[in-house]
């Protein structure tokens, strides 16, 4: 692994920190003040909600710190990372449901593990079809 790749991965983990405490922290205020979690229609509304704050904050931090993109055309790059980061909202709400709404499980440590499983999507998908160079 070249000292490049490191360098990337330790900084797409800090980033995914910082957007790992946007998302559970927007989800966790959007549940305790306005939605109810045992709802599934609520849930997902929450879910969702926290996807864009984070979403939005993850395109400008890895544009910016990680992948380093020169790209010009914020436009197209921002719809690429959307329409990635969708695929995996989607797998998200999935997961969600399936574990909080149909087997019951805590939505609190369901979307803990949702997120891993996210992160690891979104590097794959940020290296090799959004900012790849």
């Amino acid at each position: 692994m070249k000292n490049v790749d490191i360098k990337e991965i330790i900084a797409y983990l800090i980033v995914g920190v910082c957007v790992t405490i946007i998302s559970l922290g927007s989800y966790y205020l959007l549940t305790f003040l306005f939605f109810n979690p045992n709802d599934p229609i609520e849930l997902q509304i929450s879910n969702v909600l926290s996807w864009i704050f984070a979403c939005t904050a993850a395109y400008f931090m890895n544009r910016i710190f990680v992948f380093k993109s020169k790209d010009d055309n914020l436009l197209k790059e921002g719809f690429k990372f959307y329409l990635a980061r969708l695929a995996t909202l989607l797998v998200d709400m999935a997961l969600m449901f399936i574990f909080v709404s149909l087997l019951k499980y805590n939505d609190k440590i369901v979307k803990v593990f949702v997120q891993v499983v996210v992160i690891l999507s979104n590097y794959i998908v940020s290296k090799f079809v959004v900012f790849k160079k």
